[in-house]
């Protein structure tokens, strides 16, 4: 059998962390192969290795039949290896070609030419149908667009194999369709591509073959067509996985939140929230659905206090919080599980102990005198850590060498385990494994059971019908339609986020 990449028995160690067990990865040419496991499981650090990001403690590499010694990303490169990373490594104010180019600049006469730059990445974006600007700047383009310019790198630096690590995270349901097309259009020139990701009807839909890895260890490498999704859950996390979310229904009682006449710009001055009216009442969860852009990002950063309102009011129990400061907001009864946990949820560089009192660090006990008391801090830290199934080598491990899920679980048990009144959860299961949404999803229902009023945002519509018990409709920045999940579906919903009204949604 002639494989493209072979990877031998990798041992990967950290302090206290076996990360890589002595696993195998063997990818064909011209595969989709799927690397599946749960957050923490090693996947990311498997490719990190075949990537030249880390060095492994033993194991082999082989590129087309010839063992290899890949000590940084240039020789991967070199290698026909490259990697579309889950956190974009791009320069906002520079253009999608100054990106590309980056590193690898063309030159004439000493100078770069920018104009051959710009021709060669248009070429290759047309070539691919990836439909890039070669001309835009980064920070004006979208994150579907800011992908493919990763993509777009890869392939500009001349990759036969392309590692891609979680590339639906971010993407919107239309977002993803395409990237799957771009994916077959790959394949379809003879490249090969590994799969990092958590979605197991993306690998059933999109993958050749799949590996799976439990806590460092290959479990099994599977023909996806000879599985199920199923199947896949249960080898992933080692039992059972229940895919429908068990709740009664729900007890609505008196309004928490009340939103009135919202408008909020963005931070570019950009009108965002054009009039918003929202309600959320104590036992119940709303979820809003919409396409991302259409002002999901600002209404829930204007009520939590890190974006000013232009108009309207904000409400919580009948007392109004209107651009309170971000303290003051988790003072009155929010907790947040903010949509970027590297921007808002967290302090990368402090202990995970120390993230998990970031909203409490200055009150009894954790603090006294004005001096903090790391003993009960750590000891709140391991509590939570424990209850949450947080993987960490310990209190003290920086928050930012977690994986992404650990990362979330640690801040959606730090929200929640203050009880506030409005929970506010933004991409809650963002990057997470099967068996962790499962136990985030039960996590929020509990709340709602417990009286809490719970205010759920995600791109994901089956997350939105699965766990909501009333779902508005966000578009242009207007609460559009309110929907009770039983009643709808995923094409009406995808109806109604595209600004189609609720008749002409029930007439499709």
């Amino acid at each position: 059998m002639d494989y493209v990449v072979e990877m031998i028995d990798i041992r990967k160690e950290f302090p206290g962390v076996i990360a890589n067990d002595n696993v195998t990865l063997q990818v064909k040419k011209g595969e989709i192969h799927a690397l599946l496991g749960e957050n923490g499981a090693g996947k990311s650090t498997l490719m990190n290795v075949l990537f030249g990001l880390y060095q492994p403690e033993k194991g082999e590499i082989r590129v087309n039949g010839k063992t290899v010694k890949i000590t940084d990303p240039n020789v991967a490169n070199d290698l026909g290896i490259g990697m579309v990373h889950q956190h974009f490594m791009l320069v906002e104010p520079f253009t999608v070609t100054q990106n590309i180019i980056l590193g690898s600049e063309p030159t004439k006469f000493g100078k770069i030419n920018f104009k051959e730059a710009e021709r060669e990445v248009q070429e290759l974006s047309d070539r691919y149908g990836l439909e890039v600007d070669a001309t835009a700047k980064i920070r004006d383009i979208s994150v579907g667009m800011q992908q493919r310019v990763e993509i777009l790198k890869t392939l500009y630096r001349g990759a036969e194999v392309l590692i891609f690590d979680e590339p639906t995270a971010v993407l919107t349901p239309q977002e993803i369709t395409e990237l799957m097309g771009i994916m077959h259009s790959l394949i379809a020139e003879g490249k090969s591509i590994i799969l990092i990701t958590h979605k197991l009807k993306e690998i059933m839909k999109i993958s050749d073959r799949c590996t799976v890895i439990r806590k460092g260890v290959g479990i099994d490498t599977l023909d996806v067509k000879d599985t199920s999704v199923t199947d896949l859950a249960s080898l992933m996390v080692g039992r059972n996985i229940s895919f429908n979310t068990v709740k009664r229904p729900a007890n609505p009682k008196e309004t928490i939140l009340s939103i009135r006449n919202l408008k909020v710009k963005d931070k570019r001055k950009v009108d965002m929230v054009k009039g918003m009216e929202l309600e959320v009442r104590a036992g119940e969860i709303v979820g809003i659905a919409g396409v991302d852009g259409n002002g999901q990002s600002e209404l829930l950063e204007a009520i939590t206090g890190l974006l000013k309102t232009e108009s309207g009011s904000v409400r919580l129990k009948n007392r109004d919080i209107t651009n309170l400061s971000p303290r003051k907001v988790t003072e009155s009864g929010i907790g947040h599980i903010p949509q970027d946990r590297h921007k808002y949820g967290l302090v990368l560089d402090y202990s995970i102990g120390e993230n998990m009192v970031l909203q409490t660090y200055y009150q009894k006990p954790f603090s006294k005198y004005k001096t903090l008391n790391y003993k009960e801090i750590f000891l709140k830290a391991e509590q939570l850590i424990n209850e949450y199934d947080v993987r960490t080598p310990g209190v003290h491990t920086k928050a930012r060498a977690l994986s992404g899920g650990n990362q979330q679980k640690a801040i959606i048990g730090r929200e929640v385990d203050r009880s506030p009144d409005l929970l506010i959860a933004a991409q809650p299961t963002r990057g997470l494994d099967v068996g962790a949404i499962e136990f985030i999803h039960n996590k929020l229902i509990e709340e709602r059971d417990k009286g809490k009023a719970i205010l759920l945002v995600s791109f994901e519509l089956d997350e939105i019908l699965d766990v909501s018990d009333r779902i508005a409709v966000m578009f242009d920045g207007k609460n559009v339609a309110e929907v009770i999940p039983e009643e709808t579906d995923e094409n009406e919903l995808g109806l109604l986020m595209a600004g189609s009204s609720t008749e002409k949604a029930g007439d499709k």
